[in-house]
């Protein structure tokens, strides 16, 4: 619940309890049964603030443990998703490195290609 919220629950009550109690006062009643509707008022308006605070505090329960439930599953999803970047990367880092050693076996056989054919080239007479 809000702090507006509140403060307006609480100047409601606060404004009801004293209407009440100024229309108790003036009622035309004996001091005993102004006193006995007094207790009764003041009973009924705390019973009841009692229930909006209980109904308060549930509501903020339900909603704290709603965000747990969401920041774990966004947890959850944030790992699974990291798993599979670090997979991938594994993946890439992998393939990169099969490619790498079939390009140095390329240039290995060029470059043996190559030093055949100078010799090769160098034992022919001019």
């Amino acid at each position: 619940m809000s702090e507006n919220n509140s403060d307006l629950l609480k100047g409601l009550f606060i404004g009801g309890f004293i209407g009440v109690v100024l229309g108790i006062l003036y009622a035309p009643k004996s001091g005993k049964e102004t006193r006995e509707d007094i207790a009764r008022t003041t009973e009924d308006l705390l019973s009841k603030g009692k229930e909006e605070y209980e109904k308060a505090v549930e509501r903020s329960k339900a909603a704290y443990e709603a965000a747990i439930k969401r920041l774990k599953g966004l947890e959850i999803s944030a790992k699974e998703k990291m798993e599979e970047v670090e997979s991938k990367v594994n993946e890439f880092a992998h393939q990169g490195a099969d490619a790498i050693a079939v390009n140095k076996n390329r240039l290995k056989k060029a470059i043996d290609a190559g030093v055949e054919a100078y010799r090769e080239e160098n034992k022919k007479p001019v």
